[in-house]
């Protein structure tokens, strides 16, 4: 826009110099002497006796010469003062746009992390300060909207887990209970899987509305040493389905929440785990270069255009409705909510012989001292071949 602006002002001002300079050629051409049939034009006033008079060729070759010094001298002087149009241009037009600049990267910067940033532009009023206070109405008003979105998400989802809790309560004591009838046995089996699956959706929202808020403050994360305990505690699980789990995880710093960053981990080796097949593997790698955070695992064969879909709500490809173990939906999607909150991305990759890979990345998060140290966890043993299939994942 910049530079539109100052093609404009230059196009503009060189057309009016132009204009200018021709009637100021036909002026001053009409102000020389003719020269006619070979004879001077005498019709004027009588030449004093200090100046001799022309003949007709001289005072052509005049009258040329006079011609071509006015339009080489106006034409450098055009010149120089278009460059000169064009420089000063520039800087005006710096300047007038100048506040649009500033709402441009307030707008680029506002996301839910940051919903107090307001421009607040100061100076004279005009057209400019006008559209500034105009978005910051409407940062007002998103702020507000997001605000109460994530309240009533919250409050909803910690006002429904007493109620659910007590209910699990009730249905684990009928099936304590030897004189239960085996129908009602299995009808409260079938209301425990679903009352599990509840909480788990419950439990979901609530992190989804702490990731969606973003983070007040930021600390140092050992990345692998979250791993290293997420590894661990998934163990028995992945023995359980026949799993073996290989890491290969070397100490990196995150910037960011211990916490959600711990549930990212833990929501995408649940993943890993829960869409598998027995026997399968899973690989979880941590450290640079590329993404901090590599966890694959084999599987069903997820088709390439509905890999990007997957970080969306409530979005299975296999759905398994009846069965708490396969989730609400929920995982990928705060995963991908708590990769917003630390300003880092998430994306999947199907692998092309079954099963998927998440890649998760954090700008400015560093490797630390020493590289070489290592943590491996899991039902793996110092299996090198293994070892490097989590390099590839």
């Amino acid at each position: 826009m910049k530079g539109h602006l100052v093609l404009m002002c230059g196009g503009i001002f060189l057309l009016s110099a132009v204009v200018l300079l021709t009637i100021n050629y036909v002026l001053f051409r009409a102000a020389l002497p003719a020269v006619a049939s070979g004879r001077i034009d005498t019709s004027g006033p009588a030449p004093t006796s200090m100046v001799r008079p022309l003949n007709a060729e001289t005072a052509a070759e005049y009258r040329v010469d006079v011609l071509d010094t006015l339009l080489v001298q106006s034409g450098v002087t055009l010149a120089i003062t278009l460059l000169l149009a064009l420089l000063v241009g520039w800087i005006v037009a710096s300047r007038m746009l100048r506040p649009v600049r500033v709402m441009a990267e307030a707008a680029r910067q506002f996301s839910a992390e940051n919903l107090d940033q307001r421009i607040r532009m100061r100076g004279h009023r005009d057209e400019l300060t006008d559209l500034a206070d105009t978005f910051d109405e409407m940062l007002d008003r998103l702020s507000d909207s997001f605000d109460s979105q994530r309240r009533f998400v919250a409050n909803a989802s910690h006002e429904l887990r007493t109620p659910l809790a007590a209910q699990r309560t009730l249905v684990e004591v009928a099936l304590a209970r030897k004189s239960t009838d085996p129908d009602v046995r299995g009808l409260c089996s079938r209301l425990l899987a679903m009352n599990i699956r509840i909480e788990s959706l419950i439990e979901g929202l609530l992190v989804l509305a702490r990731s969606d808020r973003g983070l007040d403050h930021r600390t140092p994360v050992r990345l692998d040493e979250v791993a290293a305990g997420v590894i661990a505690a998934q163990r028995p699980r992945a023995s359980q389905h026949g799993l073996r789990i290989h890491a290969d995880l070397t100490p990196q710093v995150v910037n960011g929440d211990r916490v959600l960053l711990e549930r990212l981990v833990i929501n995408l080796v649940d993943n890993a785990i829960k869409y598998n097949h027995p026997g399968g593997q899973v690989w979880v790698r941590v450290g640079s270069p590329g993404p901090v955070l590599r966890v694959g695992n084999t599987g069903p064969v997820v088709p390439v255009d509905q890999a990007g879909a997957l970080f969306e709500p409530f979005r299975q490809l296999r759905r398994g409705r009846d069965s708490a173990d396969h989730g609400v939906g929920l995982g990928l999607s705060i995963v991908a909510s708590i990769a917003r909150a630390h300003r880092g991305s998430v994306r999947a990759q199907p692998r092309p012989t079954g099963g998927l890979v998440v890649l998760f990345d954090v700008p400015g998060s560093a490797p630390t001292q020493p590289r070489a140290r290592r943590y491996v966890g899991a039902s793996i043993a110092s299996d090198r071949t293994h070892s490097g299939r989590a390099a590839r994942g």
